[in-house]
C-alpha cells in the first residue's frame, strides 16, 4: 500500500470535475457525505473550452463556460465539498472500501465512488485547433450552432454525428460543409440520405483540414485544406496533394469522442464497446460493481450536453447516498446482535 495511504476512509469520492462532478459533489456535500473530488488534468472538463453557454437553464443571457464551472466549484465548495488537483493511476474495486491510487502519490479509500470523468473530443491535429478552439472551431453542434447564423461553416468527419452536427448547424449557417477524408460516408444510410438531400449541406469528399485560419479576437475566418483522388491526404506525400485556401466563419470537429476509462479497464466495472462506463438498466446511474456509479458524458454516448451532464451527477449523489444509508442499515444489526458482557 502506498506510504500516502491515510487509515481514514472517506464517504464518497468523486472522479472529475466538469459539470456532472461538480453536481454530484454539490448534492453529495448538502447530504453531509464530504465528497473528494479529484479533478483531473483538466480542472472543468469540456465546458472550459466553450466561450459562451446559452443553453443552461438560468442564464437567460448566456454564461460563459469556465465562469459555470467556477461557480459550480465555489457552490461544492461552500457546502463542504473538498478539491484535489489528481488523477487515478488505478482502482481497486473488488476489495471494501475501494482503494484509489493517485497521480499525486497519494491513495485514497471510500466506500462510495463516483465516476465523472467525462469524454475527450478528437482532435484533428490542424494548425491553431488549439489557440482556437472555443473561438468559432467547436465539438458541439448544438452548443454553439446558433452563433453562427448566416455563416459558411465546415464539419469535419463522415460518420453518423458529423451528418448530426451538419443538419443542426443547417438551421443557422448559409453553408455547411462536409469535410471527409475518404470519397465515402462511415454515417448509416438514413443518416446520410438526409444530409446528401439538404440544400445547404455540400461535401468535400478525400479532402483534410490541415490549418485553421483566425484569431480569438475575430474568430475563425477560412482553413486550409488538402485533397488526394486516392483519400487520405495527409498521410501522403505533400507534392501529390492539392492544397487550397477557403472561408469559413465557423469549423466543427465530429469525428469522435472518447470516454476517459482507461483507470477503470483492468476492474470489475463494464464498458460498453465504445469504451463508456455501462449502467443499469433503468433510471439508475449503478454500474455493475455494488457502491460505484456514473454520471455524464462518461457513460452518455448520446445526449453530451451540459444539462443532461448536471443532471445524471445529482442523480449519482443521490444514488451513492442510497445505497450508503442501505448499507448502514446492513450493517447495524449485526452489531445489535453481538452478545452483551455479563
Amino acid at each position: 500500500m502506498n506510504e500516502a495511504t491515510t487509515d481514514s476512509v472517506s464517504e464518497v469520492v468523486i472522479v472529475g470535475s466538469g459539470v456532472a462532478g461538480l453536481s454530484a459533489a454539490v448534492y453529495a456535500a448538502r447530504a453531509d457525505l464530504e465528497p473528494i473530488v479529484l479533478e483531473g488534468p483538466e480542472p472543468g472538463g469540456q465546458l472550459t473550452l466553450t466561450t459562451d453557454v446559452e443553453n443552461y437553464l438560468g442564464f437567460p443571457d448566456g454564461v460563459g463556460g469556465m465562469e459555470l464551472i467556477q461557480r459550480g466549484k465555489e457552490q461544492a465548495e461552500r457546502f463542504g465539498a473538498e478539491f484535489e488537483h489528481a488523477t487515478v493511476e488505478e482502482a481497486t474495486l473488488d476489495d471494501r472500501p475501494f482503494e484509489l491510487e493517485l497521480s499525486n502519490g497519494n491513495t485514497l479509500r471510500t466506500r462510495a465512488l463516483i465516476v465523472a470523468t467525462g469524454a475527450s473530443a478528437r482532435w484533428v491535429g490542424a494548425d491553431g485547433e488549439d489557440e482556437m478552439m472555443g473561438y468559432g472551431v467547436s465539438t458541439c453542434a448544438t452548443c454553439d450552432g446558433a452563433f453562427h447564423r448566416g455563416d459558411d461553416v465546415l464539419v469535419i468527419g463522415g460518420g453518423d454525428s458529423a451528418m448530426e452536427e451538419a443538419l443542426f448547424l443547417a438551421k443557422f449557417a448559409d453553408s455547411v460543409t462536409v469535410v471527409h477524408r475518404r470519397d465515402e460516408l462511415r454515417a448509416s444510410e438514413v443518416m446520410a440520405k438526409r444530409a446528401r438531400n439538404h440544400d445547404v449541406i455540400s461535401f468535400r469528399w478525400n479532402t483534410e483540414l490541415v490549418e485553421i485560419r483566425g484569431s480569438q479576437a475575430e474568430g475563425v475566418t477560412g482553413a486550409t485544406l488538402v485533397s488526394h483522388p486516392d483519400g487520405h491526404p495527409t498521410e501522403r506525400d505533400e507534392s501529390a496533394v492539392e492544397r487550397e485556401t477557403v472561408d469559413a466563419g465557423g469549423i466543427f470537429y465530429a469525428v469522435g469522442h472518447v470516454p476517459n476509462t482507461d483507470f477503470l479497464a483492468e476492474t470489475s466495472i463494464e464498458l460498453a464497446d465504445s469504451g463508456h462506463l455501462r449502467t443499469q438498466e433503468g433510471l439508475t446511474t449503478e454500474t455493475a460493481v455494488e457502491g460505484v456509479f456514473g454520471a455524464g458524458d462518461v457513460m452518455d454516448p448520446h445526449y453530451r450536453q451540459a444539462i443532461t451532464s448536471a443532471g445524471t451527477g445529482s442523480m449519482a449523489a443521490l444514488d451513492a447516498e442510497t445505497w450508503l444509508e442501505q448499507q448502514a442499515v446492513r450493517e447495524t444489526p449485526a452489531a445489535a446482535e453481538a452478545p452483551a458482557d455479563d
